[in-house]
């Protein structure tokens, strides 16, 4: 059994009683992603939906076109997030409308999210609004009611055994004989053997000490590195916690998990501003190639550390939309995460390996840099940012847009510049053609490093030359390399189908001479 792809879901687009009581009438998730804002420039608040639109959940044709999607793309299983309360249940119609729909094609497990309900989102985090207790005999009840997922042959399996996510053991009162109780009940009942996984979330990184069969990674949880605040500039007070993508992908890829049965999980991209506001984690530089990468990574890791059958990437989520991480098509980036997430399923990725930058860390040292420099050598220093193509500069009162207004009428011939601009507009338009010299004879372009798998620093710090082109940034690819690939692999291929082909070069050279 090949790799396969579980991507987490979350049952919530829908109005319910509690909800009702709770927010007010008809709230839905999608009403904190609608009325979210944007907490600095450039931010990414709020996210709009794009093929799905605002859906709701009750409507069974939305869950059939989702699991099309997701299937076309390469993602082998829904893990649905599974609510059960000592026996009251919350959010369940998707999930047993979906039980209920045999001709929906697409595996599909569950995740019990075990912990209290809380008023986080608006602070109040001491006020619980459902407790997740544990009444008598609460682990056959449990158990018993996950029976008719179990028994559909779409339910993902592991050897054999269907698999069963809970999301924080550490709460049960005693998760390893709980885990015991759930096995003898599931063979005394027909069900045979089950796979039980431990997310490893709030700390806790041991499934062993459960007994468990294997633990699941859920970043962002158990990141090991600080913020770096300091780089995003927001309109009021932050209490959040900003991170760079680089620096996270890096991190749980460093993670070695030979030894251990560690299902690997990545994300597409992480902002919880809808849900907390000023108190949000953002992950900076959450772009579809670092996605990418970072799957890339996982998938070979576990085809490299996990056998066959046991060969399975979570990818957190399908449909977060309120924590920002969501694979699902949307304004800003279309469909491409899950084009990124096929194009690494099928093995035909091209994306370098060096992680793409976030503007926010751009802003910054450009920042830094140009306040190393006397005021009245600003203007021409980012005349040079801007001629180079740096579209991150900050646009300081508004001199980047006039530069390149100026520049554009200087050469254009069309209009002469204004006295107080002319020395200015004659530096961008130098640097416009030193810029184009420079490209026509190849010159190399400087690249960002990496001193730490944790740490994203600059080469050269204060060298204004450092950012020039940025294509680490700005992904400009080095389409020569792409061409020179895909042109080996061409003829690779035709070599292939017809060997004869491999002799004809040589054949074409001995009939010119």
């Amino acid at each position: 059994m090949a790799l396969r792809y579980v991507a987490y879901y979350l049952p919530q687009f829908h109005p319910f009683p509690e909800n009702d009581e709770w927010w007010g009438k008809g709230f839905t998730e999608w009403t904190n992603v609608a009325k979210a804002e944007p907490l600095y420039d450039g931010h990414n608040q709020p996210r709009y939906p794009t093929d799905f639109g605002y859906y709701d959940l009750r409507v069974l044709d939305t869950i059939r076109d989702q699991a099309e999607v997701a299937r076309e793309h390469g993602i082998d299983a829904f893990c649905f997030h599974y609510y059960w309360f000592d026996g009251h249940r919350l959010m369940e119609k998707p999930v047993d409308a979906f039980l209920t729909d045999k001709s929906i094609d697409m595996g599909f497990c569950l995740c019990w999210a075990n912990e209290n309900w809380t008023r986080r989102w608006d602070a109040a985090e001491h006020e619980v609004l459902i407790a997740q207790t544990y009444g008598p005999d609460w682990e056959l009840r449990f158990i018993e009611s996950l029976f008719p997922y179990f028994k559909d042959p779409r339910y993902l399996r592991v050897d054999g055994k269907p698999l069963l996510v809970v999301y924080r053991p550490q709460h049960l009162p005693d998760a390893k004989a709980a885990g015991k109780r759930w096995r003898e009940h599931c063979r005394k009942m027909g069900i045979g053997e089950i796979h039980i996984v431990n997310a490893l979330v709030h700390g806790n990184n041991d499934y062993e000490q459960y007994e468990f069969d294997a633990g699941v990674e859920f970043p962002p949880h158990n990141m090991k590195f600080h913020g770096v605040k300091e780089i995003v500039p927001t309109y009021k007070p932050f209490e959040g916690y900003p991170v760079e993508y680089a620096n996270v992908a890096r991190d749980f890829l460093s993670r070695d998990h030979s030894r251990k049965r560690i299902y690997r999980t990545v994300f597409p991209d992480w902002d919880n501003t809808a849900r907390v506001k000023n108190r949000s984690l953002i992950v900076l530089g959450s772009t579809v190639a670092n996605y990418e990468r970072w799957l890339r990574g996982s998938s070979s890791l576990t085809r490299a550390n996990r056998a066959e059958g046991d060969q399975l990437v979570f990818i957190n989520a399908w449909n977060e939309w309120a924590e920002g991480c969501y694979l699902e098509p949307d304004r800003r980036h279309g469909r491409g995460f899950l084009e990124a997430t096929l194009r690494v399923k099928n093995g035909m990725s091209m994306v370098d390996d060096i992680y793409d930058v976030a503007p926010e860390r751009v802003r910054f040292e450009l920042r830094q840099q140009l306040a190393a420099i006397p005021e009245e050598a600003r203007d021409a220093e980012i005349a040079k940012l801007r001629a180079a193509k740096i579209r991150e500069v900050a646009d300081l009162d508004g001199k980047v847009t006039l530069l390149k207004q100026e520049a554009s009428r200087l050469q254009s011939g069309n209009e002469t510049a204004p006295e107080p601009q002319r020395e200015i507009t004659e530096t961008a338009a130098r640097s416009i053609q030193k810029a184009r010299d420079a490209q026509a004879v190849e010159q190399p372009q400087p690249k960002l490093t990496t001193t730490s798998p944790a740490v994203l620093t600059m080469p050269e710090p204060g060298s204004i030359k450092v950012p020039l082109k940025f294509r680490v940034a700005h992904r400009l690819y080095d389409r020569p390399m792409m061409f020179k690939a895909v042109r080996f692999a061409y003829r690779a291929a035709k070599r292939v189908v017809n060997p004869s082909s491999a002799t004809e070069p040589a054949q074409k050279k001995k009939s010119n001479r």
